[in-house]
């Protein structure tokens, strides 16, 4: 790649960093709604049904960072979520981290009965 190009390339990528952290601090929900993609398997905010797996919420942020951090890397076993921390950014690692260091722990909410309509 030609010299200008790469700096045209990085310059790109500062103003999309730059534009993201803008939206994060313009949007109050942007942590959740990264952490969101997390409710599928770990329960609705962090709090998972029997604990497999692990519940996430009030758990140590700079601990949770950490293990997400080592799941982007590689170096932390996983079966499934080492792909699910590349697709982050440390900014947005750091996001999740935190919003599941504030969720309150507790047992995980009942899901909604099946209604049937006929």
């Amino acid at each position: 790649m030609k010299p200008a190009l790469i700096g045209t390339a990085c310059a790109l990528a500062l103003v999309a960093a730059g534009a993201a952290s803008q939206a994060a601090a313009q949007d109050p929900n942007y942590a959740r709604n990264l952490a969101s993609a997390c409710f599928t398997c770990h329960g609705t905010d962090g709090r998972s049904v029997g604990g497999v797996p692990p519940a996430l919420a009030g758990k140590d942020k700079n601990e949770l960072l950490q293990i997400l951090k080592a799941f982007k890397s590689g170096t932390r076993p996983a079966t499934l979520m080492h792909q699910q921390a590349k697709g982050y950014s440390d900014q947005q690692l750091e996001a999740i981290a935190g919003y599941f260091a504030v969720a309150k722990p507790g047992p995980a909410s009942a899901a909604p009965a099946a209604r049937v309509n006929f």
